[in-house]
């Protein structure tokens, strides 16, 4: 195992790329990891977009729909890994983007990821809320499970996350690593649960050649438009590793740590995500109740498990989602801090201030009011209690942060020869890997926007606004506004990443770092 660079090779680098040392440099390598595996955490998104899945496609989009797409995913993860070795920054993509091609490429690729990263965060944390409803209910059943409860919990849940960032900085990365464990433990935990909690389980030809289509369009379109919105599950669990790149500039030995953490986060998460979705399908004895709910996975548990196994399901489920929201506020905060540190976000003198302990406090608090805001339209309903606000805040999430992923790649792939990679490299195999990424990357991007349910699609006879995937609009007023502020003003003063040491700081020694 390589050991990590002493820091003073880190803040070297850092220099060379331009900025000084201004956040604390205390994480390991095992916690640049641990932050991109809780961020995915497969205690989340398996659980709260499994109905996503089960109503589009069935056993089918789950049992192979997820191998397939991780592998798509592992290979967008495998092209970025090389650009973090190359650039460790906490701008991340963005910055990369900025560097190998121009200050327009920052300027998209930045709105991009931060989109996307607030997006991440309301979703992540308003599934949080849902199964703290749930679970709250369990055990007092007069708190009721109702859209008013869980936005409340969901307030209460942002604003704890921004608190653990903003007064616990060390203890940060301390979490990140026990996340990890409770997410290995607690998904053995589960998968042993419905294992041998149940009387009886499906047949393997159910798991692995089921097909549903509860979405309400025709089985005609099952397999060109029904079974891809299927994977919005996989899209959408194992994404946001680009956290490695974001806290890179707090990890020590950064050129190598964060590349080998970002890739392997996706691998293993793939791997024990599989592994967890099997076993709530095996489990899945009662179809119609099933069916009924929605396709919520908690009608899983309720119809195979006697209630204290299933409480503790939704526990474990729950916990480990607190732990995924949590870092999704530390990723999201270092994004909005490097993004303002250039200049780019209004008000930015105040986004990329820190404080005494070296923690952004004002980029913390910014990005969770707006993942507060963004999230406002789960307060309705749709006619057919599905989630579709929460699907679409999820879509919004996906689609921002893959086409944040794209440009770079893009960009490298252009660049050929001319780039130099850092001690994690592809090698000669970067051109089929980035073209392949680039490929996957537009197909969902479409798919994504597209309507989740017929109620949804413009013009037809029982179109309803609460049903529409907002996806669309959000990214489509983001798109027009970032590129209209470009054309008509950030063009001229937005030069892309701002160095904050000069040319002698660059390249002589630092000054050690507390």
């Amino acid at each position: 195992m390589t050991e990590p660079a002493p820091v003073d090779e880190d803040a070297r680098r850092l220099a060379e790329l331009g900025y000084k040392q201004e956040l604390s440099r205390t994480w390991s390598g095992f916690s640049n990891f641990a932050i991109s595996f809780s961020i995915i955490s497969i205690l989340a998104g398996c659980f709260t977009t499994f109905g996503q899945a089960w109503n589009n496609g069935g056993p089918v989009a789950i049992s192979w729909g997820w191998p397939l797409i991780s592998v798509f995913i592992l290979i967008i993860g495998l092209c970025m890994s090389e650009l973090v070795s190359a650039y460790p920054t906490a701008g991340g993509i963005y910055w990369w983007a900025a560097k190998m091609g121009r200050p327009v490429h920052g300027w998209f690729t930045g709105w991009f990821n931060l989109i996307g990263l607030i997006a991440v965060t309301a979703s992540v944390d308003y599934g949080c809320a849902t199964f703290m409803n749930i679970t709250v209910n369990r055990f007092a059943p007069g708190f009721e499970v109702s859209l008013g409860n869980t936005f409340i919990l969901f307030a209460v849940v942002l604003v704890l996350h921004a608190l653990i960032n903003v007064y616990s900085h060390r203890l940060i990365s301390v979490l990140q690593n026990v996340s990890v464990w409770w997410h290995v433990f607690g998904a053995a935990a589960v998968v042993l649960i419905l294992v041998f909690g149940p009387d009886s389980h499906q047949s393997m030809s159910f798991v692995f050649t089921e097909t549903i289509n509860n979405s309400g369009f025709s089985d005609t379109s099952y397999w060109f438009y029904v079974l891809p919105l299927g994977f919005l599950l996989t899209q959408y669990t194992i994404t946001g590793f680009d956290a490695c790149a974001h806290v890179s500039e707090e990890t020590q030995g950064a050129s190598t740590a964060a590349a080998r953490g970002l890739w392997q986060s996706i691998f293993y998460s793939a791997i024990g995500g599989w592994i967890v979705l099997l076993a709530f399908l095996f489990a899945a004895t009662d179809v119609q109740a099933v069916n009924e709910a929605g396709g919520f996975v908690g009608a899983i548990f309720d119809s195979a498990l006697p209630g204290n196994l299933a409480t503790a399901i939704f526990a474990i489920s729950t916990v480990g989602q607190f732990f995924c929201g949590m870092s999704c506020v530390t990723s999201m905060s270092r994004m909005t801090y490097a993004f303002s540190r250039d200049g780019a976000i209004p008000g930015w003198r105040l986004w990329s201030r820190v404080d005494a302990n070296r923690t952004p406090v004002n980029a913390i608090v910014f990005g969770c009011v707006l993942a507060l805001a963004l999230t406002l339209p789960a307060l309705y309903e749709a006619p057919n209690g599905l989630p579709l606000a929460f699907y679409a805040v999820v879509s919004v999430a996906v689609i921002g942060l893959y086409l944040a992923f794209l440009i770079p790649i893009w960009l490298r792939l252009r660049m050929g020869d001319r780039f130099e990679p850092g001690p994690w490299t592809l090698g000669r195999r970067y051109r089929v890997m980035c073209w392949i990424a680039i490929v996957e990357i537009a197909v969902v991007s479409v798919y994504f926007v597209m309507p989740l349910v017929p109620e949804a699609v413009p013009f037809s006879e029982d179109f309803t606004w609460t049903a529409v995937n907002y996806a669309p609009i959000v990214v489509g007023v983001m798109v027009l506004s970032v590129g209209l502020w470009w054309a008509l003003s950030a063009r001229h003063w937005f030069t892309g990443p701002r160095r904050t040491v000069d040319d002698d700081a660059a390249t002589g020694e630092p000054e050690p770092v507390p």
